[in-house]
């Protein structure tokens, strides 16, 4: 099965993407299922579930989450309750466990992300970003191959153009729990095409507007 495991929903502060818009360009692109990972928040994830099913879609919400922690972003499938953001990484994988989480590392080398991941107990290594034009997927392919961990892909997505041209090729079922154990014992394969520059280009001006306009 094909997912994009890295979208954002108008619940993150730089994408305005309405979930509905989501879920349908999802399953027009032939995904089988998607994350929506939304900064520090699963409002979006929880939205997209219960839309999926009142839509009738024939696509797979899993539950997601991109936290922030006091050295970069990771991501954490599969958890239905927010996890507080600006806690270290060690800290921040602890409570994913507690909650029965799959700890990814996305896009670890962009600027103001983890780094290196070696010692962290996590799942799995973003090692495909469509957004990523700079060599970083590379750099985390290799710690992955270095570290023995699993990969994924997925978009980045905050615009409904760039939504499965990153994704990831899961040999599961088609069920959460198949697919969480499947991340988590390497049965994935990442892809994708990286999103023209003209599209991160605008993504990051609508974010900066976006922030510019929200109310302090």
């Amino acid at each position: 099965m094909r997912f994009d495991l890295h979208i954002h929903s108008k619940y993150s502060s730089d994408s305005g993407l309405a979930i509905e818009d989501i879920l349908k360009k999802a399953v027009k692109k032939g995904l089988d299922g998607i994350a929506i990972c939304d900064h520090n928040t699963i409002t979006g994830s929880y939205h997209a579930r219960k839309y999926v099913t009142k839509l009738n879609l024939p696509l797979l919400v899993l539950p997601g989450v991109e936290v922030s922690t006091t050295q970069g972003h990771l991501i954490v499938l599969g958890v239905r309750e927010n996890i507080p953001a600006g806690m270290t990484p060690q800290d921040t994988i602890m409570i994913a466990r507690q909650k029965g989480g799959v700890v990814i590392a996305p896009h670890p080398f962009k600027v103001r992300s983890i780094g290196n991941v070696d010692g962290l107990d996590i799942d799995a290594i973003e090692t495909f970003n469509s957004r990523c034009l700079f060599g970083e997927n590379e750099k985390a392919r290799n710690m992955a191959i270095a570290l023995g961990k699993p990969q994924v892909g997925g978009s980045d997505s905050h615009m409904l153009g760039t939504i499965g041209i990153g994704y990831t090729e899961i040999d599961a079922q088609p069920d959460e729990a198949s697919v969480l154990n499947a991340i988590r014992n390497g049965k994935t394969l990442p892809g994708g095409k990286n999103a023209p520059i003209y599209i991160i280009i605008i993504q990051l001006f609508r974010g900066v507007l976006r922030r510019l306009r929200k109310p302090h």
